[in-house]
């Protein structure tokens, strides 16, 4: 995710507002599917995990399952070498290191998008009918 310009990412972040559909429709219209997918898929859709295994954003789908702790995505963004994606998940989770490391490298855009998404999952209230929340 550190390629996108910090914009995108600032976008990619309000995504996970309530208040904020139309960013979550200029990413999808102005060249950032992949970004849109993720949103959907830390909303809990399986379709947009689909979306991104079949165009081959692996690591954002990996991304994606490391945010809801699963050991097996998060191990697999070590062994291809993603660590900011794993850092990432770690903030979400407010892992010290994680908000610290990302903190001491100025890459504050993350820590925002780290809180936006930890925000957006406080929100969300479990229904054991779903299989995600």
């Amino acid at each position: 995710m550190h390629q996108y310009p910090p914009k995108i990412l600032l976008a990619f972040s309000e995504t996970f507002k309530e208040d904020q559909p139309q960013f979550f429709q200029w990413l999808l219209e102005n060249g950032y599917p992949e970004l849109a997918a993720l949103s959907s898929a830390i909303r809990g859709s399986e379709e947009a995990i689909s979306w991104l295994m079949k165009h081959r954003f692996f690591h954002l789908a990996a991304l994606d399952g490391a945010i809801d702790g699963q050991e097996k995505a998060r191990n697999w963004l070590i062994k291809h070498q993603f660590q900011l994606l794993v850092r990432l998940a770690d903030a979400v989770n407010e892992g010290p290191q994680a908000i610290a490391w990302f903190d001491q490298k100025e890459l504050l855009v993350f820590l925002v998008i780290a809180q936006q998404i930890r925000a957006f999952r406080n929100r969300q209230t479990f229904d054991y009918h779903k299989k995600r929340f």
